[in-house]
């Protein structure tokens, strides 16, 4: 399978996965300000919004949207138990985590931080929603290690999230038990070592 991914993106899920499940990941690196592949390739003719990630399958399928690819992964390798049967609560649970992750973090919050085209007002909007979602967050990993009752993809794409906070100034000191959570993401193997090359990735651009 391949991997269409931009460094310390929230495609660096779909490497922490890959590296958890001891599976095999062509990646595919993207200019996304560019929007061409190393060889020139319009990445638009792979995904039309030009976004990553975007995983092609050893069926020749194209998937996109983080959530929907983290599962791919999750059932490609299932022998890692990284996600919960399909149709069960477990798993509707689990999607539920990938939602809130990627709606009311990933694109309500940090998108705006990170956005240099995005003005005061919006990144200004934007801090004014994390304190409630942070709440949240909170309040279920009071007494937990993982979103879940074990490591699963959920907590692989939240890791990359909560990575933005080293960029965005984003202190999570007033939510203990996220800031151990984080601690514990960023503590392991897998995390650390997706984290580490993404970075010298994205430093050697």
């Amino acid at each position: 399978m391949q991997l269409y991914y931009s460094p310390l993106a929230c495609s660096m899920a779909s490497r922490i996965v890959a590296y958890e499940a001891g599976g095999a990941l062509d990646f595919v690196r993207v200019d996304t300000r560019a929007g061409r592949l190393a060889d020139g390739t319009d990445y638009r003719t792979i995904n039309p919004l030009g976004q990553v990630p975007a995983l092609k399958t050893d069926d020749g399928e194209i998937v996109t949207e983080n959530a929907v690819v983290l599962q791919v992964l999750a059932d490609a390798w299932p022998q890692a138990d990284l996600a919960p049967p399909a149709g069960s609560p477990e798993r509707y649970r689990l999607q539920q985590w990938l939602s809130f992750t990627g709606t009311e973090l990933h694109k309500a919050v940090f998108n705006p931080l990170l956005s240099a085209k995005a003005p005061a007002e919006a990144k200004a909007y934007a801090r004014g929603l994390l304190n409630e979602r942070l709440d949240r967050l909170e309040a279920h990993l009071a007494g937990r290690d993982w979103l879940l009752e074990r490591f699963s993809v959920a907590d692989a794409y939240l890791a990359a999230v909560l990575n933005w906070t080293r960029f965005t100034a984003v202190d999570l000191t007033p939510w203990p038990s996220v800031a151990g959570y984080f601690a514990r993401l960023n503590a392991r193997p897998s995390v650390a070592r997706a984290a580490q090359e993404e970075l010298q990735l994205y430093q050697a651009a």
